[in-house]
């Protein structure tokens, strides 16, 4: 670590002038290096100084985050770690943090008032309660079940009664607006709120579907988590005392809808594509820079691999994401406005492979009970419509049931690594003697136990990785053409 690095760069506006216009639910890592960096590059240019954010949470970690943010005004540091040189800076676009209460009260509040037009969210690919089977609300999740009788301890619970204030209020309704990183993400966060409302109040449900806007958007910036590392690198930029800094790569991106009744800031200015075909975008980066994400995360974690850009330097890894991707994600994936898709995905190798990030290979073995069915699953679908290969894609899924059972290559535990862990792991150990039993999961596989191709392919590929190890899986899946 350096001993001292430049001072970082603090807002260049008066932020006592900024009043809110957006409420923003889960104050993490990504939203604080994505949506409000474009906020605070847009303040410096003089404009949009009515759209600061008002930060708010409804689980016990927002609390701790408000604590460490107001104790510092609010602002957050953000360091980009360009291999040519990091630097810092300090990001004003969030003016207050409403507390955190377990009948979200002060979130409902000022959800309600007139001034706020957008509420923003990220919630995490596994906060919307969609069944992953049906991609439909799913009004039997535990907490939806205990929020329906009295809708305000979810954040879409709060939502909904302060749509409701506002209906009653004659207020119009502010716009819903998701920056989590799913497939039609507007769409979803539609399914959520209209679903929860239907369940005690169908008539609020219907004047929701019909008057609240619910943009869809594609959102992309690499964002680790914070530990030691990071609180170290701030205090070699002079922020010795911040708990909450946040690192990321230089590379963002924002593609969204423009779907505002009420008014948006305008972040066209600071490089947001506003289009109607924000789902070509998403389509693309989701099946290869997620879907590349799931490729080297299990292979990796097995091979007791800690940094992302360790994995891109094994050649079994990286020979296995670029032959997965080239052969059986990228044919597959439609066209995207100006946008060269063999270009696109250089440009994702280069972003991996950034030293400095070093993002884990166990952060990316994260939540795959959420994350495959969303990543993976659409794009071996596609390849097996289209009679194309499914061997590495099916490998994939393979190397997820693998690391699963909680035991890498070596023999060292795998600590749990999924919110459903627990029946994961129980599935894969069914799975070691009978591989059918891990494609038995509907909720991540539909039907597609019932299709020969793949079950015979990730039976190969199981049994493979279990009396062979995964390097010799991966050498033998680069040297070969499909199965």
């Amino acid at each position: 670590m350096q001993a001292h690095l430049p001072a970082p760069q603090l807002p260049a506006y008066d932020r006592s002038k900024l009043t809110p216009g957006i409420v923003h639910i889960g104050l993490g890592n990504f939203h604080r290096a994505h949506m409000a960096v474009y906020l605070d590059d847009l303040f410096a240019l003089g404009e949009g100084h009515d759209w600061a954010i008002l930060g708010a949470g409804v689980r016990e970690g927002d609390a701790r985050m408000r604590d460490a943010l107001k104790s510092q005004d609010c602002l957050s540091t953000i360091i980009e770690l360009d291999p040519a040189g990091k630097s810092a800076r300090r990001i004003g676009s969030m003016i207050d943090f409403l507390p955190v209460e377990a009948d979200n009260a002060s979130l409902v509040a000022a959800m309600t008032r007139p001034e706020i037009r957008i509420v923003s969210l990220t919630v995490t690919e596994g906060g919307y309660f969609i069944d992953p089977a049906t991609g439909k609300f799913d009004p039997n999740a535990p907490d939806i079940a205990a929020d329906a009788p009295n809708p305000h301890r979810t954040a879409f619970g709060a939502m909904i009664a302060a749509l409701k204030a506002r209906r009653a209020n004659g207020t119009p309704p502010f716009t819903v607006m998701s920056c989590d990183n799913l497939p039609g993400n507007g769409e979803v966060t539609k399914s959520a709120v209209v679903g929860l409302a239907r369940i005690k109040d169908p008539a609020l449900a219907d004047w929701i579907a019909t008057h609240v806007a619910f943009p869809n958007g594609m959102v992309d910036r690499i964002t680790p988590a914070t530990g030691p590392r990071e609180r170290e690198m701030a205090a070699a930029f002079g922020l010795g005392n911040d708990p909450v800094p946040v690192t990321c790569e230089p590379f963002r991106q924002w593609v969204l809808e423009d779907n505002f009744p009420t008014g948006r800031p305008p972040l066209e200015k600071v490089g947001v594509t506003f289009t109607p075909h924000v789902h070509a975008y998403e389509a693309m980066k989701i099946r290869i820079l997620n879907g590349g994400h799931a490729t080297i995360a299990y292979p990796g974690g097995l091979m007791d691999i800690e940094y992302v850009h360790e994995a891109m330097a094994h050649p079994l890894i990286r020979g296995f994401l670029d032959k997965v991707e080239t052969e059986e994600i990228i044919p597959y994936v439609p066209p995207v406005p100006d946008t060269n898709i063999p270009d696109y995905y250089q440009q994702i190798v280069a972003r991996f492979s950034n030293p400095e990030i070093a993002d884990t290979e166990r952060r990316l073995c994260l939540d795959g009970s959420n994350r495959q069915p969303k990543f993976i699953i659409p794009a071996l679908r596609d390849a097996l419509a289209a009679g194309g290969r499914i061997d590495g894609l099916a490998l994939v899924s393979a190397l997820w049931c693998r690391y699963c059972y909680g035991v890498t290559d070596s023999g060292t535990a795998i600590p749990p690594n999924d919110p459903n862990w627990d029946y994961l792991q129980a599935q894969s150990k069914a799975a070691k003697d009978a591989p059918v039993v891990w494609l038995q999961m509907k909720p991540i596989y539909g039907d597609l136990n019932k299709d020969v191709r793949f079950v015979a392919a990730f039976t190969k590929a199981l049994n493979g990785l279990w009396a062979k190890g995964t390097a010799e899986v991966l050498r033998g899946y680069i040297g070969r053409g499909a199965v």
